[in-house]
């Protein structure tokens, strides 16, 4: 008889273990989640922060290189504007 009943009760011990890791697993895998999503949120912000400066640093150097550009045309324009009007002299 106590054969049966150590039997049941390492049975019942052996369930109780399974239902406590089962627990312990879940709890460990949405900490796991939780994580990642951390994770994932912090490099997804890191990227696009980094796009937005290298977007705005290229705006910078796009702007500078246009007025160089302009600049550079319009003294051209005005220089060979002033030697037209000294040959029309």
């Amino acid at each position: 008889m106590l054969g049966g009943l150590g039997k049941l009760a390492a049975e019942g011990l052996a369930h109780r273990t399974e239902k406590a890791t089962e627990g312990a697993i879940h709890a460990v895998e949405e900490v796991v989640k939780e994580v990642v999503g951390h994770a994932k949120e912090t490099g997804e912000k890191a990227i696009a922060e980094a796009i937005k400066k290298a977007q705005e640093s290229g705006d910078k150097k796009m702007k500078e290189i246009t007025e160089t550009v302009t600049n550079t045309v319009t003294n051209a324009i005005t220089h060979a504007a002033e030697s037209l009007d000294k040959l029309g002299q």
